[in-house]
């Protein structure tokens, strides 16, 4: 029920704005703008601040990549810190300052269908980000192969756990109820672990990918399978952390745990040896795709689909798992994410110099 509630309330706030957002219209022939582009406006709505990734690495990223496109134009960024309501004003708000295109990675993806509809009566192009948005076909969606991310850090758990002849079952921490691209990463991580021969013990939808929501869960599972879980597989960092942080409350040794995002806290926790595994998906790499495709629909030009997902053009690019064996070449190599100063702090420098990082 709170899913509907939420997606209700979320349609009613963009169906507020859409008179004035209608005012905006910008007269072209054709999704996002009929060819002068020099000077438009682009909005890149982001869906929360739990995941340190949107305000670090994404808006920078697409901004920049967006003023090497087209210098004159502007991005308008809004955040709306998982309120699928507050992300349906802000699309409001963008669409009537004149947007030619919008880029968003939804908090709700199914309440996000009316934003689609909306823009594109305004003619207005609309590129899923990240998270799809499954009950409308978007203009494009741009990201990493969800559903190939949770096959893969699933199966990097169970190969291990075989290969360490580990005794007992299984936990899942998966995302939030209500992010389509969570559910795609679910069903990878099912298509590992359900043939595996391991033993599901339980799983968990994590309402906004809330690492405390994950924390309080896993507590609880703790005490309920005592001695029991062998591993834990954990869609994201953020919910990965809270399994580790609800082990180490409990007095317990941490089991091997994924992760998904290669956050630099998760690096670390790699590092250490708390977290067992995350995925490496280049940020600059989808956020400059989306600046590309964007800019490419604000000058009346679609790009060609590489492929197709809930029956939107898309571009999906391939995930790498990470652990202490890759780590030192995917993440802190040449060309990685992340920095070895940033991730080698005092904290950490024994873990790394024992893994050979400098």
């Amino acid at each position: 029920m709170l899913r509907l509630r939420t997606a209700a309330a979320a349609t009613a706030a963009l169906t507020a704005l859409t008179a004035a957002a209608a005012c905006s219209q910008n007269g072209s022939g054709g999704a996002g703008g009929s060819g002068d582009a020099k000077n438009a406006k682009v909005a890149f709505l982001m869906p929360d601040i739990a995941s340190t990734r949107y305000e670090m690495y994404d808006a920078p990223l697409f901004k920049a990549k967006m003023k090497q496109l087209c210098p004159g134009c502007t991005v308008l960024y809004q955040n709306a810190g998982a309120d699928a309501s507050k992300q349906q004003q802000q699309a409001g708000s963008v669409l009537a300052q004149g947007v030619k295109a919008i880029v968003i990675d939804p908090v709700d993806s199914a309440a996000a269908a009316s934003i689609v509809r909306t823009a594109q009566a305004q003619k207005v192009a609309v590129i899923a980000y990240d998270r799809p948005i499954p009950a409308i076909k978007a203009d494009y969606y741009v990201s990493f192969d969800n559903e190939k991310i949770g096959a893969s850090i699933a199966q990097s758990l169970v190969d291990h756990l075989k290969q360490t002849k580990a005794k007992g079952g299984i936990l899942e921490v998966n995302g939030s109820p209500t992010d389509a691209a969570a559910g795609l990463i679910k069903k990878g991580i099912h298509s590992a672990v359900d043939g595996s021969g391991l033993k599901l013990l339980a799983e968990y939808d994590t309402p906004g990918w809330e690492p405390a929501k994950a924390q309080d869960w896993v507590s609880g599972q703790i005490s309920k399978f005592n001695g029991q879980i062998a591993g834990v597989v954990a869609a994201n960092d953020g919910t990965g952390g809270g399994a580790i942080a609800a082990f180490k409350a409990a007095g317990d040794p941490v089991p091997p745990v994924t992760g998904n995002d290669a956050e630099l806290a998760a690096a670390q926790r790699i590092i250490a040896g708390d977290q067992y595994n995350t995925i490496s998906k280049p940020i600059k790499i989808v956020a400059e795709a989306a600046a590309d495709v964007a800019y490419k629909f604000m000058q009346g030009k679609p790009p060609a689909a590489q492929t197709t997902l809930f029956n939107t053009p898309s571009q999906l690019f391939t995930p790498t798992v990470v652990t202490q064996e890759n780590i030192a070449k995917v993440l802190l190599g040449p060309g990685g994410a992340l920095k070895v100063s940033d991730v080698c702090t005092p904290t950490y420098a024994a873990a790394c110099a024992k893994l050979g990082i400098k």
